[in-house]
């Protein structure tokens, strides 16, 4: 949700690359979700800094989640800067030009036919915002769609964003299954955050936002925990930091997995894992059938 701008700290030696172990199955040629009857596990996280969820229970969870597909946003950094060993992962990374900002990542046991790391379009392709995996029988599409930020400041770069990504993934989905997930920085409905009334209009909660939202469901996809839940309130994936908002559960849902319509009768346990700590984010997750 956050998306900091407070500069990166710099200096005339470059830093040593942090170093990350997960304790990981190493891969085989039976790998989970590598045939059409065993269930794909998929995870979604914001980590809000990879250096920093690192330190605060990221292993622990990469671990003992197993996930067969591992997808994170807001990785806050640039090429070098971190090396994880993943036994058993393929890695993908795409990353913002600027500093210390933005990034996303995906972790596959299964190695994907291509990868993508952008829109196509150049305004909207230097924050590292996409990395989509081309599988057999589907797409994988981690997103990290731009914040409004305060006063709606960048209201016209995510409007502009909003519809791109939504032809984007609509394309995808002529020619297979698409799957996305990520922060979408959207709490779609009332029920989506604990105080709709006083954050009407604040970034997150526009009419302008919730209604791209609405045309990207309205275009086919499935907001796979709505539709599995769709009265459960106070079930929320992001908590600010100030105000003991997580303690208070004063959160907002804005972490999602969408499933194109040919997907619909594939998947199955959303979930929030809301006990989970080490972000301002806490993971949700899906299984493919």
């Amino acid at each position: 949700m956050d998306e900091s701008t407070t500069p990166a700290k710099t200096g005339k030696k470059a830093a040593k690359p942090q170093y990350i172990k997960l304790d990981c199955p190493q891969s085989s040629s039976d790998i989970p979700g590598a045939s059409q009857k065993a269930p794909i596990k998929l995870v979604s996280w914001n980590v809000n800094g990879l250096r920093a969820a690192a330190k605060k229970g990221f292993v622990e969870f990469f671990e003992q989640v197993d996930a067969d597909i591992f997808a994170i946003q807001e990785t806050k950094l640039q090429e070098g800067q971190v090396v994880v060993e993943a036994p058993g992962y393929h890695q993908y990374w795409s990353s913002a030009e600027r500093k210390g900002y933005s990034g996303t990542a995906v972790f596959s046991r299964k190695e994907p036919l291509q990868v993508l790391h952008g829109l196509g379009v150049e305004e909207l392709d230097h924050e590292g915002r996409i990395c989509a995996l081309e599988f057999d029988d589907f797409w994988f599409v981690d997103v990290y769609t731009p914040n409004s930020q305060d006063g709606l400041k960048r209201l016209d770069h995510r409007m502009m964003w909003d519809d791109v990504f939504r032809a984007f993934v609509g394309e995808l989905a002529v020619h297979k299954g698409v799957v996305v997930c990520g922060d979408m920085n959207v709490a779609h409905e009332e029920i989506d955050l604990k105080n709709p009334a006083s954050n009407r209009g604040n970034a997150g909660f526009s009419d302008e936002e919730r209604e791209k939202f609405s045309q990207l469901l309205d275009s086919g996809f499935t907001d796979t925990f709505r539709a599995a839940n769709p009265d459960l309130t106070g079930a929320y994936s992001w908590w600010s930091y100030r105000f003991h908002a997580r303690d208070n559960n004063a959160g907002w849902r804005i972490d999602y997995f969408l499933t194109s319509p040919s997907l619909e009768q594939h998947w199955t346990q959303p979930v929030i894992y809301s006990d989970v700590s080490g972000s301002d984010h806490c993971p949700v997750g899906l299984t493919l059938r």
